[in-house]
């Protein structure tokens, strides 16, 4: 059976610089014909000499930071954009949601619009009328559907294209960041739809999304680009994994660049973080205990302090707070170096990079007198288990008991209802 996507030494070279105005082109072109040497801007490869194939039916995941090629590269197989060198083959018809609702008209109404965009994603006027009801629906438009677009907001503009988009009847579908759609309860909508196409009709995906949680549990297979060119091509653990791994670094480089707020009454000028043992560490693993010593420089006197300590993700969800509450009531703090000592008996979190959030309250009535987010990096690893594994399966382990016993009673109802 052909592949349904062959990619072969595929090159995708732009030249950087601005677009010329018509003066400078023409004194250009009147150089080159005296044959004088014309500077032109440098070549950037999106794409570097890639290669791979997919068969029907399967699910490849398209990874790699901003501006690695992932979209360029399905601009490339959904025929969007031609490449320099290098061939692309395409077994069967393609359904490209890149940039849905693009083709949207602001004046048409939402109706129009459908039989538009479908017509554009290569549906038949009989089959957009089969699928409009659908489509609607899907969308839940029906009370909007004869409105002008230009009177929607994005979001409603976006949920009506993606309804449109994942109606046509296509061998392989081309994803490029379109399951974060309208709300939350839309967004689930979206995603279940996307699991609907690849698991129960069988189609063959190619998947771009930042969302790497989803692409490891969708895909069966994962390509990771770097600078445009293939860096990992495989099992999405494996592969998701070495993703992290890369961003977990970059992640590391840039924390640092903390959100404080500041009286002026206390400042932090250091982080530090122990082992067990009390020798100074970089990372902890799950389960360790550590300490973190920090160090403040006290320029006014402070009454009743409160100290908080946070661990939060890279994206800012918070993910704990222990605070020292009324543990210091009735103490004042002069001004001079203080250090405060904070211990977690046992790493709570899976394998990931994290970052730490400070804060200093004081005052017979609680005031905020420092507070920093992103201030410090904090590694965990794991003895036991890879680190995309754990960063698939949530942030914290649950530490659960199993056990097995055999039952005669079949007809015990659940105590919790079963979806």
């Amino acid at each position: 059976m052909p592949a349904a996507i062959e990619v072969s030494h595929l090159t995708k070279e732009y030249r950087l610089g601005a677009l010329k105005s018509v003066k400078q082109t023409l004194l250009k072109t009147g150089a080159r014909l005296l044959g004088r040497q014309v500077e032109e801007p440098p070549l950037f490869k999106a794409l570097d000499d890639v290669s791979f194939s997919i068969q029907p039916g399967e699910v490849v995941g398209i990874i790699g930071h901003n501006g690695a090629g992932k979209s360029t590269l399905l601009k490339m197989l959904a025929g969007i954009s031609t490449p320099t060198r290098g061939s692309v083959k395409v077994n069967g018809r393609i359904a490209p949601l890149i940039e849905v609702g693009a083709g949207f008209v602001p004046d048409f109404t939402g109706r129009e619009n459908v039989y538009l965009n479908g017509s554009i994603l290569g549906m038949s006027k009989k089959e957009i009328d089969r699928k409009f009801d659908e489509i609607v629906d899907f969308a839940e438009m029906t009370e909007f559907i004869d409105t002008p677009v230009k009177r929607y907001s994005s979001g409603m503009q976006v949920k009506l294209a993606f309804a449109v988009a994942t109606s046509v009847e296509a061998e392989i579908l081309i994803v490029d960041e379109v399951l974060a759609v309208g709300d939350l309860a839309f967004q689930r909508k979206c995603f279940d739809r996307m699991e609907e196409l690849i698991k129960r009709q069988g189609r063959t995906v190619l998947l771009v999304s930042h969302n790497i949680r989803q692409v490891e549990r969708i895909s069966g297979r994962v390509i990771l680009l770097d600078h445009g060119r293939v860096a990992a091509n495989g099992d999405p653990k494996t592969v998701c994994g070495t993703f992290y791994d890369q961003n977990d670094k970059r992640i590391v480089d840039q924390v640092g660049r903390a959100r404080m707020e500041s009286t002026g009454q206390v400042e932090l000028v250091g982080i530090r973080m122990f082992d067990e043992s009390g020798r100074p560490a970089q990372h902890a693993c799950t389960g360790d205990k550590i300490a973190f010593e920090l160090t403040f420089d006290v320029h006014e006197p402070i009454d009743h302090p409160m100290f908080g300590f946070g661990v939060h993700t890279t994206d800012l969800l918070y993910l704990s707070t222990e605070i020292t509450e009324d543990r210091y009531r009735g103490v004042r703090i002069e001004p001079g170096r203080m250090i405060v000592s904070a211990t977690i008996n046992s790493v709570p979190l899976l394998p990931g990079a994290y970052s730490l959030r400070i804060g200093v309250n004081g005052g017979e009535v609680t005031r905020n007198i420092f507070y920093a987010e992103n201030v410090a990096p904090l590694l965990i690893r794991s003895r036991s288990q890879g680190r995309s594994q754990a960063a698939a399966e949530g942030f914290f382990p649950l530490n659960v008991s199993w056990q097995l016993n055999k039952t005669p009673d079949h007809s015990c109802e659940p105590a919790l209802p079963v979806n």
